[in-house]
């Protein structure tokens, strides 16, 4: 279901929609009311719901959604300012899946190949989530049909998705602690981080390293609330920052963010090589310069996300001896990342996310030498 105010934006969303064989938009309204009843007679899976609507906005509309099908999958989609960025982080910790920076003007949504596939992505990835987690369809209309340009390029088709019970865990090797704490997430990886970080004792020694795929405007936000809600001093990676103990260095959005060594300090180095995966910042970058300056003293866990940014990364984790950890699939919005580093052999522990920080502190503790 697609909820904007904007009829040309509706209108170019289903253009880019209606190209794939496997979506089906079965309602288009223009306010959160509208969208209530929509929902009440149509059996919808994931909802992209704009936060600035007359009548009734994304963020008041949100809880009432829910309400009326708690399985559904919300994408909050808005504009790139910081308001709106805050509202969106919100929205994630009341129930919302996933957020959709939205191009300023039609011209620009036309011409966005980025937001296209992220936009088609994401509804492939949630749809697949609700309809695992045993999302059951209810008895509704049959919906209306929207038509539009079937000239579009279609974005391919996602891999299968990975299934639990193919994991393989490796033998933890690691008997000191670690000199470093890796985080990769995705969708759904807000609520992960502060969930985690919430519940992780603040005598940790180590500096924690952070990437969230998220734009530059977001970030800022994100570092700012996980410092709120979790009493960690987090805040946005810098270039050319020395690394210091009990801090979390989050990765600004556009820039990869690397560890590197510099005389006999470690500092942040930002950079914008090309996106991997997709996606700057990117888990895979981080890793690699972690692996390269720390060594067999790395510690990562990979959080819910799409895709399989941080495999590449993990595995040179691993062969430089360090430790993976992967959250489950059942407390995963999307088990896209952790899954994949979990099936391809490189994980010591999957581990539900409300033990993710009891298992974090058990090996960060480990004796130093």
């Amino acid at each position: 279901m697609l909820v904007d105010d904007s009829a040309v934006i509706r209108g170019l969303y289903t253009k880019v929609l209606a190209a794939e064989p496997d979506i089906e938009i079965v309602a288009s309204v223009g306010d959160g009311e509208m969208a209530m009843r929509q929902l009440q007679r149509f059996d919808v899976e994931v909802t992209i719901l704009d936060i600035e609507m007359p009548r009734m906005d994304g963020l008041t509309a949100l809880p009432k959604l829910l309400e009326i099908d708690p399985t559904l999958q919300v994408v909050m989609s808005s504009t790139l300012t910081t308001k709106n960025a805050d509202i969106s982080l919100r929205a994630l910790s009341a129930g919302a899946k996933d957020y959709l920076p939205k191009p300023t003007s039609a011209g620009a949504l036309i011409s966005a190949e980025d937001f296209k596939r992220d936009l088609v992505m994401k509804i492939r990835a949630l749809g697949a989530a609700r309809r695992s987690s045993g999302g059951k369809a209810r008895i509704v209309q049959q919906p209306a049909r929207f038509s539009a340009d079937k000239r579009t390029t279609p974005v391919p088709l996602a891999p299968k998705p990975l299934m639990s019970q193919n994991i393989v865990l490796r033998t933890a090797d690691a008997k000191l602690a670690p000199e470093a704490i890796a985080i990769g997430s995705s969708t759904g990886g807000p609520q992960a981080l502060l969930k985690l970080l919430g519940n992780l004792r603040k005598d940790l020694p180590q500096p924690i390293f952070i990437t969230q795929h998220m734009p530059a405007t977001f970030t800022p936000i994100l570092a700012e609330h996980l410092t709120r809600v979790s009493g960690w001093d987090c805040r946005e990676g810098k270039d050319g920052e020395p690394v210091v103990p009990r801090r979390i260095y989050l990765a600004p959005g556009n820039f990869h963010m690397l560890v590197e060594a510099d005389g006999t300090r470690r500092v942040i180095r930002l950079t914008q090589t090309p996106p991997e995966n997709f996606c700057r910042p990117s888990v895979d970058p981080m890793l690699r310069s972690l692996a390269k300056i720390y060594g067999n003293r790395v510690l990562v866990l990979m959080l819910t996300g799409m895709g399989k940014d941080g495999q590449a990364g993990s595995d040179v984790v691993v062969k430089a001896g360090g430790i993976i950890a992967a959250q489950d699939e059942a407390s995963s919005v999307v088990w896209g990342m952790p899954g994949a580093v979990a099936t391809a052999g490189l994980c010591s522990a999957v581990i539900p996310i409300d033990r993710m920080a009891g298992y974090l502190y058990e090996r960060a503790l480990r004796p130093a030498a």
